[in-house]
């Protein structure tokens, strides 16, 4: 910390071992302080899922809660993309966390006082929802504002590792609370969480990559848009792997909705055996995180991404074949284990390769494939976990990707694959 409280621009020797990317002081606090922000947000994610089940005893409507929660992203990222690359991206965060925050603690006050009831849920939901459509992209894309482009790669694992130790700590951190406590106090943490990453917004000093408009405000917002959409369709790396989030994140990645229904109604536990297998994820998913960390030196790996998503159509199946609680938890720490590797290389890839000018908009498209169908796969999940429970569908999805991948290889031509080549990271 600097004189009059801000936060000094220092950066210590280029390397640090296998983590180059703390060397940036901005990003050591914005990294740290998100690593309590995101606790607090899964507490929040799995208290929310379980308050549903309690008020609704229905799959179906919690599939629509979530569906209702990432509807914004598929209606309006493409155009939240250009307002990120217009604006400086620190005051669109600025705002959105402040919006966050007063929704975490809008429902500690509803649940407190008893009188929530499950439409209010739908209605925070939906807000929930557009402040996420803004927050996501604008958060991708301030990564590399903090670090450059030699260290993005890094810091992009780095940042997939706190989400996921996040995912790991905050569920059972939830079951806990809720035991002994109830849901109000997750709704009351994830409030409290938000302020340490508003404090270090509002004390970063400017940030020479950013704090500028990188695209004219005067110019039409269609224009950009399609500027947007046609420079991913001409780029087949970005494209290829946009096309494999989409899918993969609308029929394999409804962990939110098939992880309590399977634990509530396929293995009958209570709160504490649902945080259990979120926790079971939360752990696969950080060894992701480690493994992607531990290779960000070289850049995007081809081979990564190909493990994660083979991963996540083989665990599925077998976590489908799943009799046993204990069974069900360790696929799931391999289907986090997957998902993670999957995520983060794609997010990684896109990142390296696109053109600054565009970023706001590239990564909006890719907040729009990775939540924006989430409405789609929620309401997929729910449906079709209401009708045969959640181990067959979790298997019925795994065989869907499985399929997906076959197709994708045999394009592989047509999609201009074979040329493409990985970017490495540059200053």
């Amino acid at each position: 910390m600097g004189e009059g409280g801000t936060i000094v621009r220092e950066e210590v020797g280029a390397g640090q071992g296998k983590f180059p990317a703390l060397s940036h002081a901005p990003f050591r606090w914005f990294w740290g302080a998100q690593i309590i922000s995101l606790i607090g947000t899964w507490t929040q994610n799995v208290g929310q899922a379980w308050l549903v089940l309690q008020l609704t005893n229905s799959p179906f409507l919690l599939g629509l809660v979530s569906a209702l929660q990432f509807l914004p992203m598929l209606l309006f990222s493409l155009h939240a993309g250009v307002w990120i690359d217009r604006l400086p991206k620190r005051r669109i965060l600025l705002m959105t966390q402040t919006t966050l925050m007063i929704l975490a603690f809008a429902l500690t006050i509803l649940v407190a006082s008893g009188q929530l009831r499950y439409w209010m849920l739908l209605v925070m939901a939906s807000i929930l929802g557009i402040a996420n459509t803004v927050d996501v992209p604008a958060r991708q894309a301030f990564i590399i504002e903090l670090v450059g482009r030699e260290h993005l790669t890094n810091a992009i694992a780095l940042n997939s590792a706190i989400f996921n130790a996040a995912r790991l700590v905050g569920p059972a951190v939830a079951g806990t609370i809720m035991g002994l406590w109830g849901a109000t106090w997750c709704f009351l943490i994830n409030g409290l969480s938000f302020v340490g990453v508003i404090l270090v917004l509002a004390l970063l000093p400017s940030i020479p990559r950013g704090d500028k408009r990188l695209v004219s405000a005067e110019r039409p917002v269609w224009p950009e848009i399609i500027e947007g959409l046609h420079y991913i369709r001409q780029t087949p790396v970005i494209f290829v792997t946009m096309l494999t989030v989409a899918v993969l994140s609308t029929i394999a990645m409804n962990f939110n909705v098939l992880v309590p229904v399977m634990a509530k109604m396929d293995f009958h536990q209570e709160v504490q055996g649902y945080g259990f297998l979120m926790s079971a994820m939360g752990f696969g998913a950080l060894m992701g995180a480690l493994t992607v960390v531990w290779f960000s030196g070289q850049g995007p790996q081809k081979v990564l991404l190909g493990a994660g998503t083979v991963g996540l159509g083989v665990f599925s199946i077998l976590l489908g074949g799943q009799n046993t609680y204990g069974g069900a938890a360790l696929m799931l720490v391999f289907m986090g284990w997957s998902m993670l590797v999957f995520a983060a290389s794609a997010n990684s890839l896109i990142q390296m390769t696109v053109d600054n000018r565009l970023r706001g908009r590239v990564m909006s498209v890719y907040s729009l494939v990775f939540g924006g169908m989430a409405p789609v796969g929620s309401l997929y999940a729910g449906t079709l976990s209401h009708v045969w429970l959640a181990r067959k569908t979790f298997a019925f999805s795994g065989l869907l990707v499985l399929v997906f991948l076959v197709a994708l290889f045999l394009g592989r031509r047509r999609l201009g694959l074979v040329q493409a080549r990985l970017p490495r990271p540059t200053k």
